[in-house]
């Protein structure tokens, strides 16, 4: 082992810990051990760690959560089985995905880490799936919110890339500023993630029609995929002949007689001639990871809501098109290269005044477009206010107009081109569609379960253009962009913050995340067990010296160092 070891005084053998034993069910661990590193391993202590409305998903959900199961490849068992914080399945785990801290010990086989750096950590481990998602730190990897966590480089170096998944950061900005990094990210990848805009080359394609339609544009798609093969749906002669005529060109033809033989998740584009929303609603369930659905109604309604998956938008990145013409280039036209913002939108954040919706606001409002106009949509008086204190002066600097409203108590009207929604609720989905004008955005970063059904009124959606945008987590490069814009002063992201504590709040700060009563993000200092949750509008009662260095009431660098100092003593304050 380089550096100090399982000998050194600085490390103790038990550290204080949250751990998630049973679904709904949290303890304070005081005495959880410290790992030992094994050759490949790394030990970080942990400086701050964020509380995320995902941590909750994970509290209830415990092993039926898709990231708690088993790692089914990326990683050999039996390398696997040498890592102590590898916790799949019913063992206990230890939640927090968004944090930052300093190596203290490092195994003697490890080459790209070094102790004493510190480092932003990327959590989302898509090179090691699980049977429904992946693997993840904070989930099937015991995570931030202990003391002490054990990482193994042969997992942390990114497949291709050999970017690490320890991000380096400097000591000049603060533990919370770079924590929220994490969440920051995930706001920046939903916006710049790149869309697929036409079928995808060599994919699975799946071809549906009503009778009596025309395959419109078939054929050119089919030669912009190069698909090999495609499976047709197709109810009369006349279509299957169309298609058949292109199998001269190389393509392998499989014919279907019902929806129920095709196969669950079969398909990387579907390609719908018709309007039958039973068929729709049957068809969705065959998309693929990354999966795209493209219905050319040919001019004819669906007339009623369809269900829509909303949960597999956000996770799987599902992809919803069409077009009211007869060609299906028609749908794929309206795919737009990214999820980002443009000059002249007009922009509706529901949700706007928790934690993530701050954050999509003060992006639009801060990213310098030219004529833009943002609507923070709420239903709390209260967290409106904060939104306005927050994110208004930014706003204002800017050029931007931003209102803030109260959708209880006033008509929010429609036209809207990008809608961002953050909250979990199915039928705020059908809502945005509702407000969406002519080519508008929806950005679904509200993580709804996979199987989540939301109503959508598919002909406004195809009529007007819309297009459902959705991403889950970040990747290493967002969180690189983001450091850069914290490390730069270009983003104070303790703009976002609401509260603090140590693991004795976390529970209390689990709590306000679930019921919506944080007007931002809440910041748990490890090395503060004791420290039970304190709104930053009431450090004045607990802490007056750490309330007198906020700026303005935001958190900042001395304002944390004062707390660790005050409610920690001077050890802490190191």
């Amino acid at each position: 082992m380089n550096g100090p070891g399982a000998d050194d005084p600085r490390i103790p053998a038990t550290q204080h810990a949250i751990q998630i034993v049973a679904a709904g069910r949290t303890v304070h661990n005081r005495a959880k051990a410290v790992p030992v590193p094994g050759p490949y391993q790394i030990l970080v202590k942990m400086e701050a760690v964020g509380i995320c409305f995902s941590d909750t998903k994970l509290l209830h959900a415990f092993t039926s959560h898709p990231r708690k199961s088993e790692v089914l490849s990326g990683l050999a068992p039996d390398v696997l089985a040498e890592i102590p914080s590898y916790v799949p399945g019913t063992l206990p785990t230890v939640p927090g995905h968004e944090p930052v801290g300093h190596i203290v010990a490092v195994g003697n086989q490890v080459r790209r880490h070094r102790v004493g750096e510190r480092c932003l950590i990327q959590t989302d481990y898509r090179h090691l799936p699980t049977a429904a998602a992946n693997a993840a730190f904070g989930y099937n990897f015991e995570g931030g919110l202990q003391e002490y966590v054990l990482l193994d480089e042969r997992m942390i170096i990114e497949p291709g890339t050999d970017e690490r998944f320890l991000i380096p950061v400097g000591e000049e900005s603060g533990a919370s500023a770079v924590a929220l990094v994490e969440p920051w990210a995930c706001v920046e990848a939903s916006y710049v993630y790149a869309e697929r805009q036409e079928p995808l080359r060599e994919g699975r394609l799946l071809v549906v029609a009503d009778t009596g339609r025309r395959l419109e544009g078939i054929g050119a798609l089919m030669e912009k995929a190069e698909s090999s093969a495609v499976t047709s749906l197709l109810p009369d002669t006349l279509q299957r002949g169309a298609l058949a005529s292109l199998a001269s060109n190389g393509f392998v033809m499989t014919t279907v007689e019902s929806v129920a033989d095709l196969p669950h998740a079969g398909f990387d584009d579907i390609v719908y001639f018709g309007a039958d929303a039973d068929t729709i609603e049957a068809l969705q369930d065959c998309l693929a990871f990354k999966g795209l659905i493209n219905i050319v109604t040919g001019g004819v309604a669906i007339a009623r809501p369809v269900a829509v998956d909303v949960g597999r938008v956000h996770y799987d990145l599902t992809r919803w098109v069409g077009t009211a013409g007869s060609s299906a280039l028609d749908g794929y036209a309206t795919i737009p290269a990214d999820g980002e913002v443009r000059p002249g939108d007009r922009i509706g954040v529901i949700g706007a005044a928790g934690p993530m919706g701050l954050m999509h606001v003060v992006r639009a409002a801060s990213g310098g477009w030219p004529d833009l106009s943002i609507a923070g949509i709420d239903i709390d008086d209260s967290r409106l206010a904060h939104l306005e204190r927050a994110a208004g002066p930014i706003a204002r600097s800017r050029g931007v107009e931003l209102k803030v409203v109260n959708s209880r108590t006033t008509e929010v009207a429609p036209g809207f081109s990008y809608i961002a929604l953050m909250v979990p609720a199915p039928a705020l989905v059908g809502q945005a569609v509702a407000l969406a004008g002519s080519g508008c955005r929806i950005n679904v970063f509200a993580g709804f379960a996979t199987g989540t059904r939301a109503q959508i009124d598919l002909d406004r959606y195809i009529g007007q253009r819309c297009y459902f945008l959705g991403t889950s987590g970040s990747g290493i490069p967002d969180m690189k962009a983001v450091l850069r814009k914290v490390e730069s002063g270009e983003l104070d992201t303790n703009i976002s913050l609401d509260a603090v504590c140590g693991f004795e709040g976390v529970a209390d700060a689990l709590a306000a995340v679930e019921a919506r009563t944080a007007s931002g993000k809440i910041m748990v200092y490890p090395s503060l067990p004791d420290l039970g949750l304190v709104r930053l509008s009431e450090l004045g009662e607990h802490f007056p010296t750490v309330a007198a260095a906020l700026d303005d009431g935001r958190w900042t660098k001395t304002a944390e160092r004062e707390l660790l100092r005050v409610a920690g003593g001077p050890a802490a304050a190191k």
